[in-house]
């Protein structure tokens, strides 16, 4: 006599969002959400990342831990209570991320620790940690937040640019060995964004000059980035792994830009 097929529905996804807080981390965390997945954020920020959790009004599909994603300690900690809560993983954003702005004769070691600890030994610890856990329920997505600045090189930004063009080199490496566990890994690298922080740092004559390199001629919004970072974590991407999708309005593919030719180009019959 064989037994009836169990009528029990499949657990929904688990996604961990770092740097979840807020900006990009959290669209992307809410897109998750809009598509029946519970979510971990996991932020440095402890106090930010509490009002995003009251805010979210979800206590059951909605975990808030604080960690340091650059300290090994806090991102396996982290990962034993996304564990103990949802029982399974299987999409990892890679968000969490810090930028010092200084003159390359100015970026002091402590600066450059800094930004690489985040930025690069982040992505490393709590993919390491995580994929272990995906592997017990067939495998998962990673998708690593990395920039523009870490496919062209630009002013103040010695720290931030290289650490984000080593982790479009570590998405590859990633990619090539957890590919075959079952485990893709993608990057994507947003250009300017009109986040809050980007409003505070920007001025009146930045955002210009972007607009004026920027086909798109606009900033993205937190809402397309986190567009394609699900895209790449859905079924729909079952067959992409180790790239680079740049959502950018076209800024890389501009090159320089030439804000007067452009100008004559428009004004032209």
């Amino acid at each position: 006599m064989t037994s009836a097929p169990s009528t029990l529905p499949a657990p929904s996804p688990v996604a961990v969002v770092t740097g979840g807080a807020r900006g990009i981390g959290l669209a992307v965390a809410q897109w998750f959400l809009a598509h029946d997945h519970r979510v971990a954020l996991w932020d440095i920020d402890a106090s930010t990342l509490q009002q995003t959790e009251q805010t979210l009004n979800d206590a059951e599909r909605v975990l808030a831990v604080a960690c340091d994603v650059s300290q090994p300690d806090q991102v396996q900690a982290a990962t034993a209570a996304t564990v103990a809560r949802f029982g399974r993983i299987d999409a990892l954003v890679n968000n969490a991320g810090v930028a010092v702005f200084k003159p390359i004769l100015q970026t002091s070691f402590e600066d450059w620790q800094t930004v690489l600890g985040t930025n690069l030994n982040g992505p490393f610890l709590c993919t390491q940690a995580i994929a272990p856990v995906m592997c017990q329920t067939g495998g998962g997505a990673v998708v690593n937040i990395a920039s523009i600045s870490g496919l062209r090189a630009s002013t103040l930004r010695v720290a931030y640019g290289t650490s984000k063009a080593a982790l479009i080199h570590l998405t590859k490496q990633q990619a090539t060995e957890l590919g075959t566990v079952g485990i893709r890994v993608n990057c994507v690298a947003p250009g300017p964004v009109d986040t809050e922080m980007a409003k505070l740092v920007h001025s009146v004559a930045i955002r210009s000059d972007y607009h004026d390199v920027i086909p798109l001629e606009r900033y993205g919004t937190t809402d397309e980035i986190a567009n394609a970072v699900g895209f790449l974590c859905s079924p729909a991407a079952s067959y992409i792994n180790g790239q680079l999708l740049a959502v950018d309005g076209g800024f890389d593919a501009a090159g320089v830009g030439l804000p007067t030719l452009r100008k004559m180009a428009a004004a032209a019959p």
